[in-house]
Parts: structure tokens; C-alpha cells; sequence
């Protein structure tokens, strides 16, 4: 089914997002890799202040090539969220409601989607270039120390992804794999 979305999501939208749902998502999101996730769960585990609210919000595990002249990004496909789980209960629990990246998932995120109530998506990864198109601003506003792996504030229009596992344990991964 075809969804449009305004994001921050709300646990209503999350509750209506089934895998496979095809969805189109305008709002605010943010990018954030493996660096810039170690640096999260760091100061999550000190009880120190992050650089913005999980609560409701969508990470995008991207680092954009830089910018050619008169854009606003480079390319800006995903990469691959495994290489994000260790770090991804803890923000889970701290509200964050969505990420989109590449591949699948550990029975641990998925369990910890479920528990709460968030959602993943996969971009079609090989596409930057088309998605960046979606991407109509992009502020580094963290850990610019980073290069591209900074956490960026993205104002995005009808950015195309796929509901591939959704908090009611149901993964397209594991189905393609008849696991479920």
C-alpha cells in the first residue's frame, strides 16, 4: 500500500505502517552513521544532553557525498543499519519511532521495535543521487568534526522508501528468506 507521512511520526502513524508498505515521507529527519551513533549512545549511557530529540523522530543512516556547486547535497543513498544495531535499542528506548538504512536487522532491534513501537525503512540503496533530489535543506548541526558522517538536519518532500520490518515483528527480509 502507498503512504504519505509528515515526519516527526506519532505511534498512531507507526501503528498504520505495515512491511511492504511503499511510503513517501515529507518533514524533518535526521542522517546519522556509525560514528555519530557511537557519540549518541555515549552520552545517552552518561545521561548527557544530545544534540537533538529522539522522541518521534526518523534517523536516516546516510553520509552524503559533499555538494557539487548550486546543491543542496551530494548524493544521499543509504548504507548499511547493521553496523548500527548495537547502538539502536538504547535509542529505541529514548523514542526515537524510525530509521531508514539498508539490510537487515538483529533479532534484538527487531524485538526492541516491537517493544517500542517503532518502525524500519529501507531506501533503495544505489539511488543517492535520485534521493538526494528529495532533500530540499541539510544543516550539519552536530559532531561537524565528522565530515560526512555529521549529524545533519534534513528537510525532506516525498522521500520514497519501504516498510521492511514494522513493530508488529513483521520483516519482508525474513519472509523473502521463509523465515516468517
Amino acid at each position: 500500500m502507498e503512504k504519505y507521512i509528515t515526519a516527526p511520526i506519532s505511534d498512531d502513524v507507526v501503528n498504520e505502517l505495515y512491511a511492504g508498505d511503499f511510503v513517501y515521507i515529507t518533514g524533518i529527519i535526521y542522517s546519522a552513521r556509525d560514528a555519530a551513533h557511537k557519540r549518541l549512545y555515549e552520552a545517552l549511557q552518561k545521561k548527557r544532553e544530545i544534540p537533538f530529540e529522539l522522541k518521534n523522530n526518523i534517523i536516516y543512516y546516510m553520509g552524503p557525498s559533499p555538494a557539487r556547486e548550486g546543491q543542496i547535497i551530494g548524493s544521499a543513498g543509504p548504507t548499511t543499519s547493521s553496523r548500527m544495531d548495537k547502538y539502536t535499542p538504547l535509542l529505541l528506548e529514548k523514542g526515537l519511532k524510525g530509521m531508514i538504512g539498508k539490510g537487515r536487522r538483529s533479532e534484538e532491534v527487531i524485538d526492541s521495535m516491537n517493544k517500542n513501537n517503532a518502525v524500519y525503512f529501507a531506501a533503495i540503496g544505489g539511488a543517492g543521487a535520485l534521493l538526494s533530489k528529495c532533500i530540499k535543506k541539510s544543516e550539519v548541526i552536530a559532531y561537524d568534526d565528522l565530515g560526512t558522517e555529521a549529524i545533519r538536519k534534513l528537510e525532506v518532500e516525498n522521500f520514497p522508501v519501504i516498510v521492511v520490518a514494522d513493530n508488529k515483528k513483521n520483516n519482508l527480509y525474513n519472509k523473502v528468506l521463509n523465515k516468517e
